[in-house]
């Protein structure tokens, strides 16, 4: 839990991917400008082994993948990364979010952002993203902080792959692995924050994240008893905090147009736990939410969290530096 007096953390999602592709260095490099705390990494693993900064097990949602290696999808019609080697991910273009829309034509996910047209962006590795963050606090002289989630752990594990091994290593290898201010692990899969703590013994604050039982993140984690009081007394024998959906704080409106809060932040921190919900987007807020600032009034005034995860870590950043400045 964030010490008393202390500002909430502006945690950059996925980088300044309001602005930027997602994950792609510069969208890094911009979260890191703008003023960001901690700066997003979610991490996959490719063929050899080697983690890349990717939010999806997929390559084809991001990346011209289909384009380049037609042929090589699953049954499943997808394009795993873990199928494909560094050297072949390497020739792979990012681009901003797509989907496919009624007519089976790729749209942008939010199309007011930036264009979905072809740029010269890659897919960094952790160890590339690390460096350029360290040498922009170098550079800048700052201290930013990595917010690492390590992806589908069970998924690499039936290939053979140990993430959490291969995370720390890493880490370890770029001088992180012994920053507990400066770095977080998070991860939707309990068991394997429990083997990070109890098997290979990071002393890194570790992060339980917490899905909607709706998405089908994890079928083998209980995320409705992971926010019980019994399940946060749970979390706090193994892990630092919570990352949960905004939405399991934030219970709409009542019919007078009062928010509802859900106990949620208050119960954590009665266990120690620190909160840092996702995702704060401007483009795409929760129900009855008329404006970006009213979601981080509730967030940080009333229910009081510790943190945020944002796509905008520049209005987050503007907002919590306001409200400092007028106490």
């Amino acid at each position: 839990m964030t010490e008393a007096g202390t500002q909430p953390l502006v945690i950059a999602h996925r980088g300044a991917s309001g602005y930027l592709p997602e994950h792609t260095l510069a969208a890094k490099a911009l979260a890191h400008v703008m003023g960001a705390d901690y700066i997003e990494q979610d991490v996959v693993l490719t063929r050899d082994g080697v983690p890349v900064v990717l939010h999806d097990i997929h390559l084809d949602t991001t990346t011209d993948v289909a384009r380049r290696f037609p042929g090589r999808a699953r049954d499943d019609g997808r394009f795993y990364a873990i199928d494909f080697s560094l050297e072949e991910i390497r020739q792979l273009r990012v681009h901003e979010r797509s989907k496919l829309d009624d007519h089976d034509r790729e749209v942008a996910v939010f199309p007011g952002r930036f264009p979905l047209i072809a740029t010269g962006m890659s897919v960094p590795t952790l160890a590339e993203e690390i460096a350029l963050i360290a040498g922009l606090d170098q550079s800048r002289g700052r201290q930013t902080g990595l917010y690492v989630e390590l992806k589908a752990p069970r998924f690499h594990r039936a290939a053979g792959q140990d993430i959490a091994k291969v995370v720390l290593a890493v880490l370890a290898e770029q001088g992180y692995a012994d920053k507990p201010r400066q770095v977080f692990l998070q991860c939707f899969d309990d068991a394997t924050l429990r083997y990070l703590k109890d098997g290979l013994n990071t002393p890194l604050p570790l992060i339980q994240l917490i899905a909607d039982p709706s998405w089908g993140e994890d079928s083998a984690v209980d995320y409705d008893h992971l926010r019980s009081a019994a399940g946060l007394r749970e979390i706090a024998s193994y892990a630092d905090g919570i990352g949960p959906w905004l939405m399991h704080i934030y219970l709409g409106k009542d019919q007078q147009g009062q928010a509802k809060i859900s106990e949620l932040v208050e119960n954590a921190h009665a266990e120690g736990l620190a909160v840092h919900p996702y995702t704060l987007r401007s483009d795409q807020l929760p129900p009855g939410i008329e404006h970006y600032e009213e979601l981080l009034t509730l967030l940080i005034d009333i229910a009081g969290v510790d943190g945020l995860f944002t796509d905008f870590p520049d209005t987050a950043r503007r907002y919590i530096d306001q409200r400092s400045t007028a106490r």
